[in-house]
């Protein structure tokens, strides 16, 4: 198979026809530049862009990590390795977070990867116990490098790029302009490629404003969802204890919410992800967190609870909506005691939504539990097949379904649960009896990958 097949085979297994102009230019420039800084909206398909060439990079004969992409979260990480392994690549790749098993982190790693993604505490922790080796990674990606610098990794970025003797190819990724790069990475008069838009404001985004008459907005809030006519929403706070008062109090009035920010364990954040990926929760409440890296669907509401303090993290939630092609609409929820922001042009269009009072439609799935996943050879086909056959559901009545290491989530139309659990309920699935029942908010976190 010649190099052009090769890609449009890559292309059409991520459902892509064409590379845009920033891929194209970023792929050129990863092959024939040693230092490169790409800079590039949120959304714009950065990911992408750098892998391709890694691909190029990679030799089959090394057996050992080639390529270390540090990242400065783990859903980041996790959103990357999907897109490699949508790919179809012949490469293996794993990732480490911390949260994450440390034992079946160097299980994986004794089978070395080509390429290992991971946060920089972790990898530090991998470089130190000397659980794979570093002198053939000659590639280093450092993606989102604007928050792993604003979240204080620099001391263990410094500890890993020192112990890479043999990298010649660097890359840095952000969707900020004007970041100062400093001398650790070791990075000299880059090939710049600035796609950020001189002009912040997408064409394609509608801004609007909602006056609060009380500090606390939670009633101006709730009014908001109700008029967005059942369309699911993003709702960003400043606080994680705002977050959770705000989805507490929206559930509490019949509004499908859930929380997300730093301060839960991993597998909370993914169950809340998975919940609201698959249509089983409309409204996520959360911190700054979830304004970019994540894999979670195009929005068409986004909702500022709180405005940020800095402008380009209202950039970044702000990417959240009105991707590529798509219009999208932001709100901005004030109070008259507010400080006014220099970077907010307040001369918006003010909504009057205080007689929005119908409740959003209910989801029409349920997140349905089931306790096993790739390591107990469990895989997708398996769990439609068996609801399929031995659960009497439609293909219409199965949404979403996510395959963890020892465990999966299924998302299944809410009037059909009951029957489902019902009709399953002495079945097996593979010779196995598993474990299926209404997803709760917590599971256990060793059963996480």
């Amino acid at each position: 198979m010649n190099k052009k097949q090769h890609s449009n085979n890559i292309l059409s297994n991520l459902g892509i026809q064409n590379l845009n102009e920033m891929q194209e230019m970023a792929h050129d420039a990863v092959l024939n530049e040693n230092n490169v800084l790409l800079l590039s909206p949120t959304g714009s398909g950065k990911t992408l862009a750098f892998l391709l060439p890694v691909l190029e990079l990679l030799q089959p004969e090394i057996l050992s990590v080639q390529c270390l992409i540090l990242v400065p979260s783990r859903e980041l990480g996790l959103q990357i390795e999907q897109v490699w392994k949508k790919m179809g690549t012949p490469y293996k790749v794993n990732i480490c977070y911390g949260g994450h098993s440390i034992d079946t982190e160097i299980k994986n790693l004794s089978n070395p990867p080509a390429i290992l993604i991971g946060t920089p505490g972790r990898i530090a922790d991998h470089i130190d116990r000397e659980t794979f080796r570093t002198d053939k990674i000659q590639t280093l990606i450092l993606d989102e490098f604007d928050k792993s610098l604003q979240l204080g990794f620099h001391e263990q970025m410094s500890f890993i790029i020192g112990r890479l003797p043999k990298v010649n190819k660097r890359v840095l990724v952000s969707a900020t302009s004007e970041i100062e790069i400093p001398k650790y990475t070791r990075v000299v008069n880059p090939t710049v490629l600035d796609f950020i838009p001189e002009e912040e404001e997408k064409e394609n985004l509608s801004m609007k404003m909602v006056i609060s008459s009380s500090k606390d907005k939670l009633q101006s809030l709730f009014h908001l969802i109700c008029s967005l006519k059942s369309q699911s929403a993003i709702v960003f706070c400043n606080h994680r204890d705002a977050a959770e008062r705000i989805s507490d109090t929206l559930n509490e009035k019949g509004i499908y919410s859930v929380y997300y920010h730093g301060g839960m364990d991993q597998e909370e954040r993914e169950r809340a992800l998975i919940q609201f990926r698959n249509g089983s929760i409309s409204y996520l409440i959360t911190t700054d967190l979830a304004a970019r890296g994540l894999d979670i669907p195009e929005m068409k509401h986004v909702i500022h609870y709180h405005l940020p303090l800095k402008e380009d993290e209202f950039t970044h939630r702000n990417g959240r909506t009105a991707r590529m092609q798509a219009s999208g609409t932001a709100y901005v929820i004030v109070h008259e005691s507010e400080k006014q922001l220099d970077y907010i042009n307040y001369d918006m269009e003010v909504l009057n939504i205080e007689n929005a009072v119908v409740l959003p439609k209910p989801p029409e799935f349920q997140t349905i539990y089931i306790s096993g996943g790739k390591k107990t050879k469990l895989n997708k086909f398996d769990i439609v097949g068996f609801f399929s056959q031995k659960g009497k559901l439609e293909k219409e009545d199965l949404g979403l379904i996510e395959v963890k290491d020892f465990i999966s989530f299924a998302a299944v139309r809410y009037n059909k649960v009951k029957d489902l659990l019902q009709n399953i309920k002495d079945e097996k699935m593979k010779g196995r009896k598993f474990k299926i029942e209404v997803a709760r908010k917590v599971v256990k976190k060793e059963d996480y990958k």
